[in-house]
C-alpha cells in the first residue's frame, strides 16, 4: 500500500517484504514437502512458511503464484490447506488476490506515520515514483458533509476532482476532492495531475490544518474498478476537512487499498 496526498498524511514506507532475494526468472518446480506425522495445524504452518519463502525469495512483487491445483499436486497437501495458507499471507499483505487472474506477490503495504504532507512529497521521499490519473474534473454541486464544510454561495460554485493515485505504477488510492470555485478561479484550467496542495498554495490558499477521520469500508463497483480489486474488498476510507487558516478550502474522501496501506501512530500518556 502506499502514501497519499489527499489523505493529508505522510507515510514512511517499510515494505514487509524487505530483504527478498534476487529474482531467478520464476519459482521453478516446487519441492514436494515430506510427509510428517504432525497434525493439521502444523501442516498448515509448514505450507504457509513454504509459500512465504517462495514469495519473498523466489518471486518479485507482481509475480503470479502457481495455481491452487499446481500447489496441491506439487506440495502433496489438500486444497483446503493451500487456501488457508494463502488467505493468511493475503491478510499479512504478502500476497494479493486479483479476481479472474489469480494470486500475486504483493507490492507491500506502506506504513504511514501521520503528519500533513502531499502524496507526491511522501512518495518521492520514500523512493517511489508517484503518478496521478484524472478520473473526473467537473463542476458538481456538493451535498451532505462537503456542502456543509465548504459553505459555497451557490451549488454551482463547487468543483469535483476525482483522481487515481499510483506508486510505481500500482494503484494505491482514489481521492475525491470538492473545491470552492469562487475562491479558485484558475481551477478549471489548472494541471491537476500534480500536487493539489501545491496548487492551493500557489492560489494563495495554502492548507494549514485538517480534520480527518478514518474507517473501514467495502469497495463499491466503481472503486473496485479504479483500484483494480474485487468489489466488496476491504478498504480504508478517510474523510478530511481542509482549511486555509479559517477558510474551508477542500472536502476530500480518500479510499485506500487495505493491502497496500498501513496507518501508524505514536501515542503518549498525558
Amino acid at each position: 500500500m502506499l502514501p497519499r496526498d489527499r489523505s493529508g498524511l505522510s507515510r514512511r514506507r517499510h515494505h514487509p517484504l524487505d530483504g527478498r532475494r534476487g529474482h531467478h526468472g520464476g519459482a521453478g518446480p516446487l519441492r514436494r514437502l515430506p510427509v510428517t506425522p504432525h497434525g493439521p495445524a502444523l501442516k498448515h504452518e509448514r505450507i504457509r512458511h513454504h509459500l512465504l519463502t517462495l514469495a519473498t525469495r523466489e518471486l518479485r512483487p507482481g509475480d503470479k503464484l502457481p495455481g491452487e491445483r499446481v500447489l496441491e499436486e506439487q506440495l502433496g497437501v489438500s486444497r483446503i490447506t493451500i487456501r488457508r495458507a494463502i488467505s493468511d499471507l493475503v491478510g499479512d499483505g504478502v500476497l494479493v488476490r486479483v479476481k479472474g487472474k489469480g494470486t500475486f506477490v504483493s507490492h507491500g503495504r506502506v506504513r504511514s506515520d501521520l503528519h500533513l504532507a502531499s502524496f507526491n512529497e511522501d512518495m518521492l521521499s520514500a523512493g517511489h515514483r508517484p503518478t496521478t490519473r484524472i478520473i473526473t474534473a467537473v463542476p458538481e454541486p456538493a451535498v451532505g458533509d462537503a456542502d456543509a464544510h465548504l459553505q459555497a454561495p451557490a451549488p454551482s460554485d463547487i468543483f469535483l476532482l476525482r483522481r487515481l493515485r499510483l506508486a510505481d505504477g500500482q494503484p494505491v488510492s482514489v481521492d475525491e476532492s470538492w473545491l470552492p470555485r469562487h475562491l479558485l478561479p484558475n481551477l478549471p484550467a489548472a494541471d491537476l495531475s500534480g500536487s493539489l496542495y501545491g496548487f492551493l498554495a500557489a492560489q494563495g490558499h495554502p492548507v494549514t490544518h485538517v480534520e480527518q477521520t478514518v474507517e473501514a469500508a467495502s469497495a463499491s463497483a466503481d472503486m473496485a474498478k479504479w483500484l483494480d480489486i474485487v468489489e466488496g474488498s476491504p478498504v480504508l476510507l478517510f474523510r478530511r476537512r481542509s482549511y486555509s487558516d479559517a477558510t474551508p478550502i477542500e472536502y476530500c474522501i480518500s479510499t485506500y487499498r487495505s493491502d497496500r496501506y498501513q496507518l501508524s501512530m505514536r501515542l503518549a500518556v498525558e
